[in-house]
Order: structure tokens, then sequence, then C-alpha cells
């Protein structure tokens, strides 16, 4: 019997295990700290995309596969070390993510009022490490740093009336707080121009429908017409939504504005942020941008920081600290430990490209272990986990707390996320 241990049951974890599951003689434990699966799936996707959400079920059927086990509630680091695992398994793949927020170097941004997207989106999608945050909505003001899908989600849900969050499972917490929101202004902000954003036409379309927020984009920030000829058809039908914006701004309470050329060089207040000093930027023949030393302030008593992501470091494992993920040769880091997804590739591409990878990786692994070299495996780990008095949570379990939040749920909603870890064991009767 071979081993492996896949370490993170988001989309990259379980297209891995999806591609192991069909070989004979395999044993594939699925490990996550929190006591629910699916990673991003359930804390990362907007509420209000359910659509992308109903890929979990796909997780669901190789997750009740007979070979392949949630091990929930077990963190590796702590409860169990990664030298551990390796000298376990056959295989140990680290398909961690990237949860952490790429830092923002500028003056002021340690001042309270300044969030990283993870954390804010964390906070409205019912993560339980951010399900205390609680994000000053009570100035009319909110600047948004990044031209990533990330800052339309943000932008969105900040601008949302509660009944737009009809059939979405954002979390009670967020949608009381949302309701009596005072922002008014949201200006997204970014380095470069609208032919370099990283913004899909379906998010970016999305704006354009909002009951009470109206985007607007200057049209001085628009290249010429025809350059669009020059664009990926996907990209140009972004830049299309953007020039609608522009040729028909409409009147509504709340605004969305798209600050092209603007680069954060500082944030300012006394005692929190109530403002972004902006330069203005030009782009040089490589698309690179620049400062043009014209600065302005952009006033914002919540500013949330969409530039990125970064897979956090684990003692004894390769690390590349300027791309944010663990160092490896195409996602070999070392004899018996393989990285997949974004803690291999960096924060890039979309869900799924994480199928290619996790299939990639997988067939990569069974090439390389063979038949096995006889490791202990599962029944090694339960042991371990049993001499340190720690009880995993199953797939059964987190049922049963999936089967809690959907009785739970009001008005037509999916669920009613439980956003504490103790709340889940709860429910499962721990």
């Amino acid at each position: 019997m071979r081993h492996v241990a896949i370490v993170g049951s988001g989309p990259a974890g379980y297209y891995t295990a999806e591609t192991l599951q069909k070989a004979d003689d395999i044993a594939i434990d699925v490990i996550d700290r929190l006591p629910v699966p699916y990673g991003l799936i359930r804390t990362g996707v907007a509420p209000d995309h359910q659509s992308i959400k109903a890929v979990s079920r796909r997780y669901e059927g190789t997750a009740l596969t007979d070979n392949v086990r949630f091990v929930g509630h077990v963190s590796v680091g702590s409860d169990v070390t990664i030298d551990e695992l390796v000298g376990l398994y056959d295989a140990v793949v680290l398909a961690t993510g990237a949860p952490n927020d790429r830092p923002l170097d500028i003056a002021g941004a340690d001042l309270p009022g300044v969030i990283g997207s993870a954390a804010f989106v964390g906070w409205y999608n019912g993560h339980p490490d951010f399900a205390d945050l609680t994000p000053p909505l009570d100035a009319p003001g909110v600047a948004v740093i990044g031209n990533g899908n990330v800052a339309l989600d943000v932008a969105r849900i900040l601008a949302k009336t509660p009944q737009e969050f009809g059939g979405s499972d954002i979390v009670a917490h967020a949608r009381d707080a949302l309701a009596h929101s005072a922002v008014r202004h949201i200006q997204i902000l970014g380095r470069r121009g609208p032919h370099q954003i990283a913004m899909t036409p379906k998010e970016l379309g999305e704006l354009g429908h909002l009951e009470r927020a109206s985007p607007r984009v200057d049209p001085a920030d628009l290249p010429d017409a025809g350059d669009d000829a020059m664009l990926e058809p996907g990209m140009r039908k972004s830049v299309t939504h953007l020039r609608q914006f522009a040729a028909n701004p409409v009147a509504k309470p709340v605004t969305i504005d798209f600050d092209f050329f603007a680069m954060p060089v500082a944030i300012e207040g006394d005692g929190r942020a109530e403002r972004v000093i902006v330069e203005r930027t030009r782009l040089d023949a490589d698309l690179r941008s620049h400062g043009t030393g014209e600065t302005y302030a952009v006033d914002a008593g919540l500013i949330i920081s969409c530039i990125g992501y970064q897979t956090p470091p684990i003692p004894g494992v390769p690390y590349e600290h300027g791309r944010g993920r663990f160092a490896s040769d195409e996602g070999r880091i070392l004899p018996g430990l393989y990285a997949v997804g974004w803690a291999r590739r960096g924060p890039s591409g979309t869900i799924g490209t994480n199928k290619p990878d996790g299939a990639r990786i997988g067939e990569m692994i069974l090439e390389d272990i063979g038949r096995g070299a006889g490791r202990a495996g599962r029944p090694g780990l339960d042991a371990l986990l049993a001499s340190r008095n720690i009880a995993p949570v199953t797939f059964r379990d987190w049922r049963r707390i999936e089967e809690a939040e959907v009785a739970a749920a009001l008005d037509g909603r999916p669920r009613e996320k439980f956003t504490s870890i103790e709340a889940m064991l709860a429910a499962i009767g721990r």
C-alpha cells in the first residue's frame, strides 16, 4: 500500500487527490487545520458567487471515495510536523495555498483602518481567523488598492444593498455591519492603466448592475480605442466594460471610481487611517510604472490592500521569499515532499488552473514512489495523533457541520456559516 498526505483541502489539494485516488493500492489523507474542507472555495470566493462555489461538489465526490480521507482540525507544525509526515508517508504534498496578504510597504500601513484583502474577505466569508475583525465602515470614503478581481469583489461587497445579498452565504456579522455602513465613495487605485488590469469581464460587468452603486472611469485614462485590438479577447471585453462606464456615468448614491495611474505612497491620519497620499504614474516602454512627482490625497477611513498573497513559510521547508512560495523543482521540494497550486506557483491563475497542476503533481508522485516503501502511513498518523490526544474531524463530521449550517439558513440563503472553530466542533458534539 502506498500512502500520500496532502496538507490543505482546497482546490489544489483535492485536484491532486482526484488524480492519485484513481491508482491502485493507495491511501490518501487530506489534512487541514480547520474542521471544514475546501479552503478558498469556502472562505475566499465571494459569497455572492455561488456558481463558483458549486465546484466543491466535485471535491466531495473525491472525498467520498474509499481511499481518500479528510483529516480536519489537525495543524501541521504544531499537532504534527512536516518531518513526521515525511517519515510516515511515501509522499507529502503541500497544498496550503497563499492565505497571507502581501505586505503594503508604505508609510502609515500599520494605522488602524488599513486591512489586507485576505483579512477583509475572510471577515465577510466567515473564516475563523478573521471573524472578530471590525472594519471601520463609519466613514464615507474607502480606498481599495489593486487592479485585480479581488479588488472588484471587495468593492462590490461594500457597495451592495442588503437585498442584493439574497441567495448568498455572506455571514451574519458582515451582513449586519454592511447594512449600517456609511460608505458612499469607493476608489479603486491601480499603478498602471486600463490595458494592464487583471480583471475579468464577468466581474467587471457585475458592477454595472448594482442597485445603488455606479462605476465611473475618467475618459482621459483610457487609451485610444484602436489600441484595444492588440488585446486578448477576454481583456478586450474587460476594457470594453471600462469604456462603457466612462461613456455612461449613472448618478447613484454610491460611487465606485477607477483611479488609474495612481500609486499609493503613504497613509495618513490622526490615530487611524483618514486618507491615502497617491502619486500619479506614467508607464515606460516596458509598461512599468514610474512616479511623476504629482501627488494628491484620497479621503478614506478604510483602506483595503488587494495587492496579492503569499504562502506562509514552514520551518525546514525551502522557501522563495521574493515570490512568496515554496522553492521547488517543478513541484519537487525535497525527497518525498512536494508542492502544488499557489504553494508551488505563487498566487496566479484561477481555481481551474489548479486542476492540471494537481493532475501533473499527482502523476509525478505516482512515478516517483513506485510501489511504495512500506511506510506506516494512515495507521501511523492515527497512532501519533492518539498519543497526543488529538481527535481529527472526519468528512462524516464535516457533513454534520454542513447540515447544521444549512438548517440555520434564512431567507433562501444556502447556509449560515459557523464562524468559530468552537461552534463547528459543538455542532458535532465536541
